[in-house]
């Protein structure tokens, strides 16, 4: 015989998942930026944590002043190449896995630095990898969540066998003030990806 006040009674509260989507779930709930402003996109980073437009309901809200404790890394403003030594020593620092968001259009290509500027990093992908590109100079608070919601999305397909664990040299090339690396054999200008990231 069954019972009807059983029946139906618990079925809204019951969730059939995979391990794998739970701890991706428990992630992109929870996901813990650095606080790392460079230049003038940091302010509207700080916009978008305020109360206006609340990146705590995406779980980001706990800006960590530790790499140690973040997960996600928002490079926001010009990395210059006497700057980008640490950039990359603070994403070697952050545990896997590990996620940078370019934000602004030095972060992503220079900016307006990109044909004159010797000492600016034409884009910090050069240094450290990027999983999203948040352009616009600076960009809105808008842009930056739209942002996080792609970090999000990459780690709700992420799987659990396939860790970031990326770990880039600590040490950068040091630049000439023409932008050529002083190497024998002519090398490419420090601008090329091969040369900076040294892979």
């Amino acid at each position: 015989m069954t019972k009807p006040w059983i029946e139906g009674r618990f079925e809204e509260n019951v969730v059939f998942t995979t391990l794998e989507q739970a701890i991706n779930w428990a992630q992109q709930s929870s996901i813990w930026p650095m606080t790392f402003g460079l230049a003038c996109c940091a302010i509207e980073m700080m916009a978008a944590g305020a109360s206006r437009y609340d990146m705590d309901r995406f779980g980001a809200g706990a800006f960590r002043a530790t790499p140690r404790q973040a997960d996600l890394m928002i490079v926001a403003g010009t990395v210059t190449y006497k700057m980008a030594s640490r950039v990359r020593r603070l994403y070697n620092m952050m545990p896997d896995p590990k996620y940078v968001i370019a934000m602004g259009a030095c972060t992503v290509g220079g900016g307006p630095y990109f044909k004159y500027g010797y000492h600016v990093v034409k884009g910090v992908d050069l240094v450290v990898p990027v999983d999203v590109y948040v352009p616009g100079c600076p960009p809105r608070p808008e842009a930056l969540l739209e942002g996080l919601m792609r970090i999000q999305d990459k780690i709700k397909g992420k799987r659990i066998n396939k860790r970031n664990g990326v770990r880039v040299e600590d040490e950068l090339p040091i630049p000439h003030h023409s932008g050529w690396v002083d190497a024998p054999g002519g090398d490419a200008p420090l601008t090329d990806h091969q040369k900076i990231t040294k892979s």
